[in-house]
């Protein structure tokens, strides 16, 4: 028998799939009767699910005050928040939006059960260890197929400007108590949307695969989220009219979350959190419009150092590849090589910009490889390495 050795941290209850949209009031009740709803875009109030979810609430008996957020999560939209409800009696915190929605519901549900302000907490800010892990209970509902926020136990929040950063308020405790997953609230994204958020989640699944942090658990999470991406991110990013594949790519995503909890992530996401708050290129587009360039570069590095390590990783690339090829995995080099031509397809079908858009030039990219972390990366890139990742999207 295999010696095995691996952990793998709590996951939420999960409802999963459209009828436990209409069900959200009766989940909510079953956890307390004084709820914060937090909510996102005015999409949710147009479509008609607002107020379909305040009378769910309603005839569960769960009174509710509703806050509705704009734009990235920052710490100091979670201090007036949680400053603002903390003597409330609130007893459940209820997240209906996409990754930055969910976040903000992690970091405030956390901080209703603390004092003073987040930035005590923060990770390379503050104390994280001073967490006492207590929180309100937290219901995520994500109306994106995308972050897998839902089954995380970080909240990333920013601060644009010279001073600005992006950090992570993380407990094991912080993971959801609930998360209800219904693809229909996802149909209200535009095909760009879905095509960004798509991609983050397709990114996730390949980096938390290759990660040096990946188990047992996490790898067969992640090449079936890998197949449900092949399956389902082109119908899932059609017009609206002929949108298909939702409930794929919330599967994908839902699983992307639970990897990347438990196996890391690489560089791509290393490059986009700066690129985010640095040029406030949104964490989707800049997953999708790198990872073929970063892919590219962590092969051309793992082909030249050689070694055990390397052709373990150089064969980890090759089964992706051939679960979106349907080759066989043994041809390490056809895998790979399907598996760049599909990233480069689904780039450019997709429409992923090119960061020239968001103002970026060549001159700036010191600036953005100096912070960026690559932990759980299969290889150390160098600098010379990060810069082309990013020249090649310029």
């Amino acid at each position: 028998m295999v010696d095995l050795s691996f952990r793998f941290s709590r996951c939420p209850r999960i409802f999963f799939g459209d009828a436990y949209s209409g069900r959200l009031g009766e989940i909510v009740g079953g956890i307390g009767r004084r709820a914060l709803l937090l909510t996102g875009r005015r999409s949710l109030e147009a479509s008609g699910y607002l107020e379909a979810l305040a009378e769910q609430l309603r005839a569960s008996g769960v009174e509710h005050s509703i806050v509705g957020l704009h734009g990235e999560p920052s710490p100091e939209s979670v201090d007036e928040i949680a400053s603002s409800f903390r003597d409330g009696g609130i007893d459940v915190v209820l997240a209906v939006g996409g990754g930055s929605v969910l976040d903000t519901g992690k970091a405030v549900s956390a901080m209703l059960a603390e004092k003073g302000s987040v930035c005590d907490y923060l990770e390379g800010i503050g104390d994280p260890d001073a967490l006492s892990g207590a929180k309100v209970p937290f219901v995520a509902v994500p109306t994106t197929a995308g972050t897998g926020s839902e089954a995380t136990k970080n909240a990333v929040l920013s601060r644009e400007g010279p001073s600005g950063f992006k950090k992570s308020l993380r407990h094991y405790n912080f993971v959801p108590d609930v998360a209800v997953v219904a693809p229909v609230l996802t149909r209200s994204c535009t095909p760009g949307q879905s095509g960004a958020s798509g991609m983050d989640a397709f990114t996730q699944l390949l980096e938390s695969y290759v990660s040096t942090g990946a188990g047992p658990l996490t790898d067969a999470l992640a090449v079936s989220g890998i197949a449900a991406v092949r399956d389902n991110l082109l119908a899932a990013c059609a017009p609206f009219e002929s949108q298909r594949g939702g409930a794929g790519m919330s599967y994908a995503a839902l699983v992307s979350g639970m990897t990347l909890a438990n196996a890391g992530l690489g560089v791509v996401h290393g490059l986009a959190s700066e690129l985010g708050w640095m040029h406030r290129v949104p964490h989707g587009v800049a997953c999708g419009t790198l990872l073929g360039s970063a892919t590219r570069a962590n092969l051309a590095h793992l082909a030249s150092a050689g070694g055990e390590g390397a052709r373990e990783a150089l064969g980890r690339y090759a089964v992706a590849g051939a679960i979106l090829s349907g080759s066989d995995p043994a041809d390490i080099r056809g895998c790979v090589a399907a598996l760049l031509d599909t990233i480069d397809r689904w780039t450019e079908a997709l429409g992923l910009p090119l960061l020239r858009e968001y103002g970026i030039v060549g001159s700036g990219l010191d600036a953005i490889v100096a912070e960026t972390g690559q932990r759980s990366n299969p290889v150390a890139l160098s600098g010379e390495e990060l810069r082309g990742i990013i020249a090649r999207r310029l």
